[in-house]
């Protein structure tokens, strides 16, 4: 049956919203409300059900859900005539997507992104799912028919309604608790935790698991702490077969630089291509950490071809970074990254086309639907020829031509945060003074836009800020401004910082509780309180503070953060040895926490000429349990006022660094001789 496809004769609610993802559904003929008063009231008002449906940008079946039943007329009236209809952008609102997806996964067994939840007008849910075809196809049934379903059981079976939520909203909170078993804090669970990852590494082609199979990175910097701490050699090896198969797969745009989603297969291959932030800050920073470790030219390659990209395609003009990067383009998913053999000639010549479809492995029959997505074959940790680097230029030089996947163009505070930590490491690390400043940037542009005192806002966009700030916000915030801080010896990036993690005492800390919340106390209050543990693609916003905490806490000698921290993993602690997969940030933060305090100081300019000895020899160390503060005193904000940093002047007028550990403190030094041999004992 052919379904009749018409605009509205006028936009509806969505079109006064910033978010990019509802405004590409603001001209659906679905009566679509953002999520608010004005649609809980109405729902309340006149005992609708509420269809809450979640996406964002870059969602593949959420564009193809869209066009199927969102453009639909004859499903809209159906939509229209019998729900109340909220839409949301998970990115925008994770408290809404934390809950919800709870829900959906405790009703099915699974989730994932679109999300359909259908609620009572009190926000309670009582079904749901994912995708839903038009019709039914593939053992899953038609929408419409689920639509007439819901109503009819909303309508006629209320005691069952009531009894589902209730079951719904108990299986919730117990989600939400805390662990009874809160025994003391041990490494060994760390030991523990690197035995159960073993068995679903893939010892062949690196990560973990089958398909589909995703990067990991949280893992993977657990496994390099592992590794720094024990020196066990089988956790660093897991981590580098990874890393390079990662890069040479398709999962890597070969040509732009930057990571996709995930793989669709499980030897890195066909991605879902859209690109995130999250992805691309958090991978960024392990392949630097890695390059720190093995002196690896490959890491150190992919990690500025990473940032890169994000400094080329996903920064706005006033410093902030961009949120996705779709999966389609002409309506075609991944056709902007593909090639034939005839596209690769045209470009660089036959002869140099041989090579370089050699190289990356594109062929007439192609790997995906035709064409080729461009991978490496051949041995990935070789040195780059430069026939191969130059016919990349000429390549994405080219590709630029072609119609781009739409972006998603507002600044998500936390992913903003991490991209910053990144950004300010690898431009230490690599003594990239551009990496620095574009990190600078990026500082300024969220004190100025996302904070305000020493409160946040989620997102922004078109220079408005909208949504209070979420524990994640201030977590990963936190960890950008003290790395820029180390990368620059600014006072203000510090002070900042030591605010942001006050806020998330007064704001997120629940001692009846002893627990962390994902919403703070100026949030709005839902039918429960959010708190995610669980580590994904990305740490969730409980692991991101406790490492933010414990690091502030080693910076200003405050034990209270470190103790707020030391009960978030206590709670964790269990899961943390037995599920590892789930919990790599967490396990990064008990690595942290149980580790002896060390601290480095430096006192001096960044741009001192002695300086500019003394930094590459501190920062071509991979120090995960040490902490680095600085005093310039041109500074205009100096963090003078922290016990760290008192008593600490140069010596002899020069850039001079203080190494402490166990509450015990070397001879300052001032030369890089010295300064390596205390790094090495």
């Amino acid at each position: 049956m052919r379904r009749h496809m018409i605009k509205p004769e006028r936009a509806n609610r969505l079109a006064a919203e910033t978010s990019p993802y509802l405004l590409q559904h603001a001209e659906n003929p679905v009566d679509w409300y953002p999520w608010g008063d004005e649609a809980l009231v109405r729902a309340r008002k006149e005992d609708r059900p509420i269809l809450l449906s979640i996406g964002y940008s870059a969602c593949h079946w959420c564009h193809v859900m869209a066009h199927e039943s969102f453009e639909d007329h004859d499903t809209a009236t159906l939509m229209n005539c019998n729900f109340i209809n909220v839409k949301v952008d998970r990115e925008e609102r994770p408290d809404i997507d934390s809950i919800y997806m709870d829900a959906v996964q405790a009703m099915t067994g699974s989730g994932g992104w679109p999300l359909t939840v259908f609620l009572t007008p009190e926000g309670k849910p009582f079904y749901g799912g994912t995708y839903f075809p038009p019709e039914d196809r593939y053992g899953m049934p038609g929408f419409r028919r689920v639509l007439t379903a819901v109503v009819d059981f909303y309508r006629n079976r209320r005691t069952e309604v009531e009894q589902a939520t209730h079951q719904i909203t108990g299986a919730l909170r117990a989600v939400a608790g805390t662990s009874s078993n809160i025994s003391a804090l041990s490494i060994e669970t760390t030991d523990h935790a690197f035995s159960n990852l073993k068995p679903d590494h893939d010892t062949t082609r690196g990560g973990f698991g089958g398909a589909p199979k995703f990067p990991q990175p949280l893992t993977l910097d657990f496994l390099l702490r592992y590794y720094h701490r024990t020196d066990n050699k089988e956790a660093l090896d897991m981590v580098t077969l990874s890393l390079e198969k990662m890069a040479g797969g398709g999962i890597y745009d070969q040509i732009g630089g930057g990571f996709h989603r995930y793989s669709t297969d499980a030897a890195w291959l066909v991605p879902h291509f859209e690109k995130m932030l999250y992805d691309n800050a958090l991978l960024s920073r392990t392949y630097l950490h890695a390059y720190l470790l093995t002196g690896s030219p490959l890491f150190r390659r992919i990690t500025e071809e990473t940032i890169d990209y994000v400094l080329r395609e996903m920064t706005d003009p006033d410093g902030g970074f961009y949120s996705s990067q779709d999966a389609d383009s002409e309506g075609v998913e991944g056709k902007y990254y593909l090639w034939t053999p005839q596209e690769v000639a045209q470009v660089l010549g036959r002869e140099t086309a041989n090579t370089v479809n050699e190289y990356f492995g594109v062929t007439e029959r192609g790997n995906f639907e035709g064409r080729s997505i461009l991978q490496i074959p051949g041995d990935v940790s070789a040195d780059e020829p430069d026939t191969i680097k130059r016919a990349k230029a000429s390549l994405r030089q080219a590709r630029e031509q072609r119609i781009r996947p739409a972006r998603d163009d507002k600044v998500l505070t936390s992913w903003n945060g991490m991209m910053l930590a990144s950004l300010a490491e690898a431009g230490c690390v690599l003594d990239r003074d551009d990496y620095r400043k574009a990190a600078m940037a990026n500082g300024s542009f969220l004190l100025n836009t996302s904070m305000s005192d020493r409160y946040l806002k989620h997102t922004s966009r078109d220079g408005e800020s909208s949504v209070e700030g979420y524990l994640e916000d201030y977590a990963m915030l936190i960890d950008g401004l003290v790395t820029l801080h180390q990368a620059t010896f600014g006072g203000l990036w510090l002070s900042k910082a030591i605010a942001l993690a006050n806020s998330i005492v007064d704001l997120f800390w629940d001692e009846s509780a002893g627990m962390l919340y994902d919403t703070g106390t100026r949030h709005e209050t839902l039918f429960i309180r959010p708190r995610s543990t669980h580590d994904g693609a990305m740490p969730s916003g409980s692991s991101a503070a406790a490492l933010a905490l414990t690091t502030v806490s080693r910076l200003t000698g405050d034990r209270r953060y470190e103790e707020i921290a030391a009960k978030s993993l206590k709670a964790l602690q269990e899961k943390m040895s037995r599920y590892p997969l789930g919990f790599g940030n967490w396990l990064c933060a008990l690595d942290f926490h149980l580790s002896p305090p060390q601290e480095v100081v430096i006192a001096g300019t960044r741009e001192d000429a002695d300086a500019a000895g003394l930094l590459p020899v501190l920062f071509s160390k991979w120090l995960p349990t040490t902490v680095v503060a600085a005093v310039d005193p041109t500074d205009r904000y100096p963090a003078d006022h922290l016990s760290l940093l008192e008593n600490r002047p140069m010596i002899d007028d020069r850039p001079t660094v203080y190494l402490c550990q166990h509450s015990s403190c070397r001879a300052p030094v001032t030369d890089p001789d010295s300064l390596q041999q205390y790094l090495l004992s």
